[in-house]
């Protein structure tokens, strides 16, 4: 039997999309056993997932179980079902098993910007303040929690680390949730317990692979544009699109830079935006995403309103498209990283130009046409 003081790190939102990356690097550079909490319809594809990380950094054969399910013996991902919208996490008897828990690593969220009001509270919001409970409750060491630098809402102006309680607007009820739960986790900070903050942009797939789990964002103008005719496809350009920013970073580099920073001493009680220092402008990087599906595009501008009837309609026709894509077409905010810019100054990563990988994330999209956007609840 796994001893309690094997079990150090604790991290919630696996299988998903980050979550399944990060739990992979923290096992290579030697954290494991690491305890997952897994909500129980998602458990057979947990499972899988960790069987699969295991097997390709120790190269055991496919056919031996190398994940456990609470208690396993020996195991290197131990899973736990529950569900942080419970006030215990919903891990009952299997709570003790945790107390040896030090660091805690929270990426369990409703990434969805279409998210109802009550689901977005009950899950950003609530289940946040019941990790921190949880996390308090163990005296950890490290409580590591992926915001995303959307707290800013509609911020007029360049949103920064030291940057939060703004007074500002927002566009759905997922920024303001995570701006919410956010808040909370910086007041327990301010309080004492260890923290750092890690605030992605708007992630999307693997820069090398293009690999992601599902298309919403920016892969909405990709399928927009892949339905249309190759020869003449159209896109948006909103009144003030043209001096807006969309700020995009890959997969690897959010995993990397939050490896990296998890394990610098002098990373508790800060704040690191994951942005990229240089992104493309809105019309710029429209016009990089119709280079990468090689149709000749052009860009109407339309009102916002019609746009977003346009975009209604492309999805009552079988196109997947999302209208709250647009309001990042105009977003005011532009973000500023020198914090993270700072921390990773010593090491070799970096956020790759969005031109160097969009044909790899519109490759990924021609090739995987079932993957959809439902979030992972």
């Amino acid at each position: 039997m796994v001893v309690v003081s094997d079990l150090a790190v604790f991290v919630t939102g696996f299988p998903g999309f980050l979550g399944s990356a990060l739990v992979e690097r923290l096992l290579a550079r030697g954290d494991g056993p690491i305890a997952c909490l897994v909500q129980p319809h998602h458990a057979e594809a947990a499972r899988d997932r960790a069987d699969e990380i295991v097997a390709q950094i120790d190269g055991v054969g496919d056919n031996e179980d190398t994940a456990g399910d609470d208690g396993g013996d020996g195991d290197q991902i131990r899973l736990y079902e529950g569900d942080i919208t419970d006030a215990d996490l919903g891990l009952g008897d299997d709570r003790d098993e945790l107390a040896g828990v030090s660091e805690v690593y929270h990426l369990a969220a409703v990434y969805d910007l279409g998210v109802e009001a009550a689901l977005a509270e009950a899950v950003n919001v609530r289940g946040t303040e019941h990790v921190l409970s949880f996390a308090e409750s163990v005296d950890v060491e490290r409580f590591h929690y992926v915001s995303t630098c959307y707290v800013s809402g509609r911020y007029d102006g360049v949103f920064t680390e030291d940057h939060l309680r703004e007074g500002q607007s927002f566009n759905n009820h997922y920024e303001e949730t995570k701006y919410r739960a956010e808040v909370a986790v910086q007041e327990r900070m301010a309080a004492g317990l260890p923290v750092t903050i890690y605030r992605p942009a708007i992630v999307v797939g693997d820069s090398r692979t293009g690999e992601t789990e599902k298309f919403d964002g920016p892969y909405n103008l990709v399928r927009l544009l892949l339905a249309q005719p190759r020869w003449f496809s159209a896109t948006f350009s909103l009144p003030n699109s043209g001096d807006a920013e969309l700020n995009v970073v890959p997969r690897d580099f959010v995993v990397d830079a939050i490896a990296h920073l998890s394990a610098r001493e002098d990373a508790v009680g800060e704040v690191y935006q994951l942005c990229d220092p240089a992104p493309l402008s809105v019309p710029r990087f429209v016009d990089t995403l119709a280079a990468a599906t090689d149709h000749r595009t052009v860009r109407l501008p339309t009102p916002k309103s019609v746009a977003v009837g346009a975009m209604e309609a492309a999805g009552r026709l079988g196109i997947d498209t999302d209208p709250y894509t647009l309001d990042y077409l105009d977003h005011p905010t532009r973000y500023a990283c020198p914090n993270t810019t700072w921390a990773l100054a010593d090491s070799d990563i970096s956020v790759p130009p969005f031109e160097s990988y969009a044909d790899r994330l519109v490759s990924f999209v021609r090739e995987h046409p079932d993957i959809r956007d439902e979030p992972m609840i």
